[in-house]
């Protein structure tokens, strides 16, 4: 009996076909369908309304680069056997199921200290025990723990099909044409040698526009002032619900949220199939909106009003700047809202944010970019481009924000 061919019709990418059915049962799973309700880019529509696409959305391209790029790997004369075909796939499809809602605004609040890439793992090796071990290729990949490598690179690498896939569809949804770059061609251009990933020579310049193009977007979507305001402001509403709910008060929220909120989570909560594990996989961004709608009427000053923010944009101003705010500015707007509100300083300090921020486009110490000569030379990219300055691209960019409410 022939298998029906399952298609999903894609804005960036056009018809994308799901290969088999082993592939569309990790779609359908229940870890991967809660990514149709977290949003890929958090809290950039406040900036870009067009931004409403899903870290679903992200992961189905992602595994159809994945795709195109095996597919590429293999007619240029690489084994890769069936099973690490669908592993390689299970592997993207599921890298991203232990973000939370709006990506790493959780790592900063109500689920500190645990990294979504390790919450992913767990997620994964649960549904492996149930699958009586169906995904243990897929965890290899994904852990660098599979004897081929550059299946690993191209899950988690300077040149994978995350970035491949994130950049032209974050640019597409923002309509930030910066961002635009040539997937396809970048990954015809894909090959390997001594089981690493390069890039013919011919496809230099389109990886120069990718380390360029990944530049800009951090700055024009990834840092916009207005997303960075809007995070640390989602960070302190949040902080603020959880030192009220562990302090007693009961505070309208899903039970997925109230468990977070009322527990101090670390990861052995998690291990082992723990409860934070369930509970986590039940929360995604309608958790924290229904609860933000009605804490805004809630009688604590601080929450209501940072909840009001959110709900309505009436956001944190916020300033960017090369050097650090002065103590004593911090001070002065730390008092206005003492007065303003009367509430103590502890509470205005949640109407207040200071920190720094800081982004690192091409780690030298990360997989290289190399590329591949016809002489069969290799090459760095930092090396064998004569046209980006590779120093400026892999110097850690610093600056510092100072983020208030508006009064």
């Amino acid at each position: 009996m022939l298998q029906k061919r399952k298609i999903i019709n894609d804005p960036v990418f056009g018809f994308i076909n799901i290969p088999n059915d082993f592939v569309y049962d990790v779609i359908q799973h229940p870890y991967l369908q809660r990514l149709n309700r977290i949003r890929q880019l958090g809290l950039a529509p406040f900036v870009y309304p067009g931004a409403q696409h899903t870290r679903f959305h992200h992961s189905i391209g992602a595994m159809h680069l994945m795709d195109e790029a095996l597919t590429n790997l293999r007619q240029k004369g690489h084994e890769i056997t069936d099973e690490e075909f669908n592993g390689a796939l299970a592997a993207i499809l599921l890298h991203d199921v232990g973000h939370g809602p709006f990506s790493h605004v959780l790592e900063h609040t109500i689920v500190e200290n645990i990294h979504h890439e390790a919450l992913s793992l767990l997620l994964m090796q649960q549904m492996n025990a149930a699958w009586n071990g169906a995904l243990q290729t897929a965890i290899d990949i994904f852990t660098d723990n599979y004897p081929k490598r550059f299946l690993h690179q191209l899950v988690s690498g300077q040149l994978d099909v995350d970035r491949l896939d994130y950049l032209r569809r974050d640019s597409f949804f923002t309509g930030v044409i910066e961002g635009n770059i040539g997937s396809a061609r970048i990954i015809k251009m894909l090959d390997i040698r001594n089981d690493q990933l390069v890039v013919e020579s011919k496809g230099i310049y389109s990886i120069e526009n990718f380390l360029m193009s990944r530049r800009l977007m951090y700055w024009q979507v990834y840092l916009h002032k207005t997303a960075v305001a809007a995070e640390k402001m989602m960070i302190n509403t949040l902080r603020r619900a959880k030192e009220l709910s562990m302090n007693g008060e009961k505070l309208f929220a899903s039970p997925a949220l109230t468990y977070f909120l009322r527990n101090e989570t670390t990861l052995s909560d998690f291990e082992n199939n723990g409860e934070a594990l369930q509970q986590f996989a039940n929360l995604d961004d309608n958790d924290i909106w229904s609860a933000l709608k009605v804490w805004v009427e809630y009688p604590d000053k601080v929450l209501s009003i940072l909840s009001n923010g959110m709900v309505n944009r009436k956001l944190f101003k916020i300033e960017i700047t090369n050097e650090k705010q002065s103590p004593a500015k911090y001070d002065e707007y730390l008092h206005r809202f003492m007065q303003t509100y009367n509430i103590t300083a502890h509470e205005a300090g949640y109407l207040l944010s200071a920190d720094r921020i800081s982004t690192n486009m091409y780690s030298k110490e990360d997989d290289s970019i190399d590329i591949l000569y016809k002489n069969e030379t290799i090459k760095d990219i930092s090396k064998a481009s004569d046209m980006m300055n590779i120093e400026l691209l892999s110097k850690s960019v610093e600056k510092f924000y100072f983020a208030y409410f508006r009064t």
